[in-house]
């Protein structure tokens, strides 16, 4: 029989599995922990220390990688707690580029949302030299910016567990540490295989799939084009450009094929196929 450990955390009483974590307990109490860093089974390393809890010990610890214990007393939004976390959260500020009305990710970002949620506006109180790197555009389908990175690992984690790939990775030391590739190699110059999990994973804007916006505003006034396939997420950039254009039937002809960023709804494929070839299915 599995052993059950009991604890309490905010005052919320909880039995969980021994070797359950405190943040996991406290999601299957209903208490809210903020992360940045953590990914279940694929990102486990309490980098951004964003997940900050009292234990009763003389440090605060992190709850992501801290196994809960018999009677352990958890408290997670004490005043102490919240400055830790704000102080945490304007250091990773304070190396990021803050450049959030022009990001693709604004709106959509998880540091920009626990900025609102814990009251941070900026991290000039830690300002000071900031690395600058060269975005890579190299690949395909992926834009890497690094200096948007705020050293979470997740896309790490991403490529080496889910995709076992393992082509990007933390290079140097301190402050002039970054996730790149063996050697410095652009992303078109090395074995990534365009899967996308790195993008899905990040929870800023340093890695983004390659805007193809203007290459459809080109293709639209190509006379020599009759058919335009275009992802369900890139036609939805578009949409105000390609509605007329569906509707009054001249050329090009606009078929839309599912991908992980389109609307994915479940009868996508069998849209495509209806709309590409004329089936009924």
């Amino acid at each position: 029989m599995e052993q059950m450990i009991p604890l309490t955390i905010d005052g919320v009483h909880v039995e969980v599995p021994a070797g359950t974590t405190v943040l996991e307990a406290a999601r299957i109490a209903k208490v809210n922990i903020p992360t940045l860093c953590y990914l279940k089974d694929i990102n486990e390393t309490a980098n951004c220390r964003l997940c900050v809890v009292d234990c009763g010990g003389r440090a605060l610890q992190a709850a992501c990688v801290l196994p809960v214990s018999p009677n352990m007393v958890v408290k997670t939004n004490t005043p102490a707690v919240r400055q830790a976390r704000r102080i945490n959260l304007e250091l990773i500020l304070s190396n990021h580029e803050r450049k959030c009305l022009s990001c693709v990710r604004s709106q959509n970002c998880e540091l920009q949302k626990l900025c609102l949620d814990l009251g941070v506006e900026s991290g000039e109180r830690f300002a000071g030299m900031q690395n600058e790197y060269e975005p890579d555009t190299t690949s395909a389908s992926i834009v890497r910016n690094n200096n948007k990175c705020i050293l979470c690992r997740r896309c790490v984690g991403a490529c080496a567990n889910v995709q076992k790939v393992g082509v990007i990775g933390p290079v140097r030391r301190g402050f002039k540490t970054a996730i790149e590739s063996p050697w410095e190699m652009k992303l078109a110059e090395m074995a990534c295989i365009n899967c996308g999990q790195c993008i899905t994973a990040c929870p800023v804007g340093a890695l983004t799939e390659t805007d193809g916006t203007q290459d459809v505003w080109k293709a639209l006034a190509d006379p020599t084009i009759g058919i335009l396939l275009i992802t369900e997420g890139l036609a939805e950039q578009c949409a105000d450009k390609l509605a007329p254009l569906k509707m009054d039937g001249h050329t090009p002809l606009v078929v839309e094929i599912p991908d992980r960023y389109g609307s994915r709804k479940k009868d996508s494929i069998t849209r495509y196929i209806r709309e590409a070839i004329g089936v009924k299915v």
